[in-house]
């Protein structure tokens, strides 16, 4: 078995999705909230790629919305993209379905429907999505939602991390250049990586926003260890 990384939706085309498990990772911050909200008891999750989707999944079925786009919340719309929206209490989400529609994850998402197995990683549930690729015993590639098509660092380590971890199980780690870079980089960054991120141009977006809390909260490795939201029936649910 293999892992692999795709470090752009736009590369997708280039890999053959079927017969595979594909993790869908946007570290920072629609794969960490996504998790969040099935965690807070949201029951499962309409992840669109446009806003006028987004809100007329809302009005059809009666869900919650969330949309943002250029990492700020779109007017219109229930909550953005911040795993905050979900915990702090000012709109009940516990038993509700969510219509969500983000600048780079679900976008990532829709693009990844074709392989076998689809589910949605974050360092909140890192240990889950181990846990899910250990059972599936079929290649693995990590699709990094990036910023708009480009390169994204936290993506890219989430990958390296999960590459760790299952290296230990027979996955080969080493098939491409792209899991070795992403394993290289974790590696180097592991022992204090929020603050190997500080510089990151992400993050330095996320901080000009004001959303560091957001930077802090997405960087707790396994806050949310058992939570694994998978693609069915169209939709994203709690494993």
């Amino acid at each position: 078995m293999q892992l692999d990384i795709c470090f752009s939706p736009d590369l997708l085309p280039r890999y053959d999705l079927r017969g595979r498990l594909a993790v869908v990772v946007d570290v920072l911050r629609a794969t960490s909230t996504i998790v969040t909200a099935l965690a807070a008891g949201v029951t499962e999750i309409y992840a669109v790629a446009t806003l006028d989707e987004c809100a007329a999944l809302g009005l059809a079925r009666g869900c919650l919305t969330a949309a943002e786009r250029d990492g700020r919340p779109v007017p219109g719309f229930d909550l953005g993209n911040s795993p905050f929206g979900f915990l702090d209490g000012k709109i009940p989400v516990s038993g509700r379905a969510l219509a969500l529609s983000t600048t780079n994850g679900t976008q990532a998402l829709q693009a990844s429907l074709a392989a076998a197995h689809v589910a949605c990683g974050a360092f909140i549930n890192l240990q889950a999505v181990t846990e899910f690729a250990l059972a599936q015993q079929c290649d693995v590639l990590v699709v990094c939602a990036g910023w708009k098509g480009q390169f994204c660092l936290e993506d890219s380590l989430f990958g390296g991390a999960l590459a760790e971890r299952l290296a230990p199980h027979g996955y080969d780690v080493a098939a491409s250049d792209a899991t070795l870079a992403a394993l290289h980089l974790w590696q180097q960054a592991q022992t204090d990586w929020p603050a190997y991120l500080l510089q990151s141009s992400h993050v330095r977006r996320l901080n000009s926003l004001e959303a560091n809390q957001d930077f802090e909260f997405c960087t707790r490795v396994d806050a949310y260890a058992d939570v694994l939201p998978v693609w069915r029936g169209g939709r994203l649910v709690r494993k």
